[in-house]
């Protein structure tokens, strides 16, 4: 398995070093060598992919907008885009994308909506394909092959759903961990898959976008606050054994408290996912900073090693955000015993 990851790796670094050094190769001056590490990792109305010399491959994402004058509008990115600079700024029907990849108003009175399908959107949408490829193949050859032992497709997933069954929902939930194992399996899926996929070159950041991964944690949030029994939240209001003078102090700590754990989760995978990110394509941009071959070489090394860590984390961080969403939840439902 480890030789596996470090093949893979290494590919991927090949990859990406080949991918991104046609895209810088291709820039103009020093402001391109750099900003494009901003660019790879924020979203976009335009999945760009490469640029070889005056060729820029590039995916057209829908533009969607909702105003109360004129309902739904359905356009595509490039009508915004100029096609001499390839930039973003054209005027199209009364808007315009701005060059911060925000769709604006040219009239800034105007109220709209904008429901377009981003890079980060699309990326969604992949995710969840992938996801549901190997759960329904899964599901499907279970039906055909009830008792034989799983082959393909769902001998690959059964040992992670038994892993998370065994040593993440049970041991933290307790007797009520098969309501929750469900939510347990599907995040896990999500965030391994998502960091997997956003290690690809060209890949969306999707787990590195702070409101999605602030979404993850508020759906954990709302499981953990809405299925808390009353020992719960009896802790939190009115902790057993505290004298009332220190209730005044502990009280609003506890209430702090469930607000910080998602906070805490929203950020721990951010800046994992993100940084990784950052740090990989500085290595890459250094190559054509410097113009060195010594520290091509180097930063070569350095990217293989880092993508096998990489490879590493985004298995990891999918495994503790799911860790400490059953520990959440594991507290919220379990029978408190009481000592005075």
């Amino acid at each position: 398995m480890v030789r596996k990851f470090i093949r893979l790796s290494i590919l991927m670094s090949v990859i990406l070093l080949t991918f991104s050094a046609a895209v810088m190769a291709a820039s103009g001056g020093d402001e391109d060598k750099t900003s494009f590490i901003m660019h790879h990792i924020k979203d976009s109305h335009e999945w760009h992919f490469a640029t070889m010399g005056h060729t820029h491959v590039t995916l057209a994402l829908p533009v969607i907008i909702y105003s109360a004058d004129r309902g739904v509008e359905f356009y595509s990115s490039s009508s915004f885009v100029d096609p001499e600079t390839h930039h973003f700024g054209v005027e199209h029907n009364g808007y315009y994308i701005d060059e911060h990849d925000k769709l604006q108003a040219v009239d800034e009175s105007r109220s709209f909506t904008d429901l377009s399908i981003t890079k980060n959107v699309a990326m969604l949408f992949l995710i969840l394909a992938v996801t549901l490829y190997l759960m329904l193949s899964t599901s499907r050859y279970y039906k055909k092959h009830p008792n034989k032992a799983p082959r393909g497709v769902a001998s690959f997933v059964e040992p992670i759903v038994i892993f998370v069954r065994d040593e993440i929902a049970r041991p933290n939930i307790g007797p009520k961990y098969k309501k929750f194992t469900p939510y347990l399996l599907t995040l896990f899926f999500f965030i391994w898959i998502g960091n997997l996929l956003g290690l690809l070159p060209g890949a969306a950041n999707l787990t590195g976008n702070i409101a999605v991964t602030i979404t993850l944690a508020m759906i954990t949030f709302l499981i953990t606050n809405f299925n808390g029994n009353k020992d719960y939240w009896k802790h939190v209001v009115a902790t057993p054994g505290v004298p009332l003078p220190l209730l005044l102090i502990i009280v609003p700590v506890e209430i702090i408290g469930l607000f910080t754990k998602p906070f805490a989760l929203t950020v721990r995978l951010f800046v994992a996912i993100t940084a990784g990110h950052i740090v990989i394509l500085s290595f890459i941009g250094l190559i054509f900073v410097f113009e060195s071959y010594a520290v091509g070489v180097a930063s070569t090394l350095m990217v293989v090693f880092i993508n096998v860590i990489e490879l590493l984390v985004a298995t990891i961080q999918a495994y503790v955000f799911t860790l400490f969403s059953a520990m959440y939840i594991g507290s919220a439902v379990a029978e408190h015993g009481h000592e005075h």
